[in-house]
C-alpha cells in the first residue's frame, strides 16, 4: 500500500512539473515532441496505475483467501468443541442411568 502511494504521489508531482515548465524554444517545434512526451507519460502512468491495481487485487484476494481459512479453522474447531461436549453429556447420562440401576436393586 505504501509502495501504491508513493507511485501515486510521484505521478502527481511528475505531473504538476510537467505542467509548470515552460519551453524556451519557439512553441510551435516543441509541440509535436512535447506532444510525443506527454503520450508517453500517460502511457507510462496508466501502465503503473494497472499494474497497481493489479497488485491491490492480488492482496485482496490473498486477504480474503486468508480469510476463509481462518474462518474454516475456528469452524472446526467450534465443531471438534461441540463434539466433544455431546460426548461428554452422553457419558453423563450412561453414568447417570447405571447409578438409577444400582439404586433400584
Amino acid at each position: 500500500m505504501n509502495k501504491l502511494l508513493a507511485t501515486l504521489v510521484a505521478g502527481l508531482f511528475a505531473a504538476a512539473v510537467s505542467a509548470q515548465t515552460t519551453p524556451a524554444a519557439p512553441a510551435a517545434a516543441a509541440a509535436p515532441a512535447a506532444k510525443t512526451e506527454v503520450k508517453a507519460d500517460v502511457k507510462a502512468e496508466a501502465k503503473a496505475d494497472a499494474k497497481a491495481e493489479k497488485k491491490v487485487a492480488k492482496a485482496d484476494a490473498k486477504a480474503e483467501k486468508t480469510e476463509a481459512k481462518a474462518d474454516a479453522k475456528a469452524d472446526k474447531k467450534v465443531a471438534k468443541a461441540d463434539a466433544k461436549a455431546e460426548k461428554k453429556e452422553a457419558k453423563a447420562e450412561v453414568k447417570a442411568e447405571a447409578r438409577k440401576e444400582e439404586a433400584k436393586k
